[in-house]
């Protein structure tokens, strides 16, 4: 009895170990096209994160700045910059991390916890942060 079960447990991890030789294998994952301010080699979850946090800093989705691909509206095109608000982010994101370096940079060279400043800090859920003050 002890033989049998042997054997079907061999011929079941052999046949497991077969299957696997066909499954496909999986694809690479994209890399993201067009990116001027964020690293090239930024992983989609980075990425994702970052538009996230947008999002969040914001209160918009995705089509604020990303533009529909032209054969197909339904989806988005992230490469395209057709939006002046992509252009925008960028600007902001190019000048947040330079107030970030200016002001904060020697603390955390000398190891102390700094606060930064973000998107959020002034947009606070809000495309135009001035308008919040009106």
């Amino acid at each position: 009895m002890n033989y049998k079960k042997t054997v079907v447990m061999a011929l079941m991890a052999g046949f497991a170990i077969s299957l696997s030789a066909f499954m496909p294998k999986p694809e690479p994952e994209p890399k993201a096209k067009n990116l001027k301010v964020l690293p090239k080699n930024i992983s989609k979850e980075q990425l994702d994160k970052v538009m996230d946090d947008f999002k969040l800093a914001l209160g918009v989705r995705c089509g604020h700045c990303h533009a529909p691909m032209k054969d197909n509206p339904r989806k988005m095109d992230f490469a395209s910059d057709d939006k002046p608000e992509k252009e925008t982010a960028r600007k902001m994101m190019r000048m947040t991390a330079k107030i970030n370096k200016k002001y904060f940079h020697n603390g955390m060279k000398e190891g102390k916890t700094v606060a930064q400043i973000a998107c959020i800090t002034c947009h606070n859920g809000k495309t135009e942060p001035g308008k919040q003050l009106q």
